[in-house]
């Protein structure tokens, strides 16, 4: 591992602080390492599916054709989507 010379600076307020120090201590880690863990984990999510990928030319070439076919509606999709699920909070499906 390479030293770090790196220093990032956040704002927080006491709730958020007390958080991250219970969590911290759970799982056994400084406060700085389970932060930088957890921002670092969320960074790589989010840029997983944006990452390149390589394809021999029988896999690119049905890819290729996947993409270039047109959109198809798949009957009970739509209306599935539209529902709120028990992940939202009662406000909708749709907020942000």
């Amino acid at each position: 591992m390479s030293a770090k010379a790196e220093r990032l600076h956040l704002r927080l307020d006491a709730e958020q602080r007390a958080l991250l120090e219970a969590a911290s201590e759970a799982a056994g880690s400084s406060m700085s390492a389970f932060v930088l863990r957890a921002a670092t984990d969320a960074a790589a999510g989010v840029l997983a599916d944006r990452r390149a990928f390589l394809l021999d030319e029988e896999a690119w070439r049905a890819f290729d054709e996947a993409l270039e076919r047109p959109a198809q509606d798949v009957a009970g999709l739509r209306e599935l989507l539209s529902r709120p699920t028990v992940l939202d909070d009662g406000r909708g499906g749709d907020q942000a």
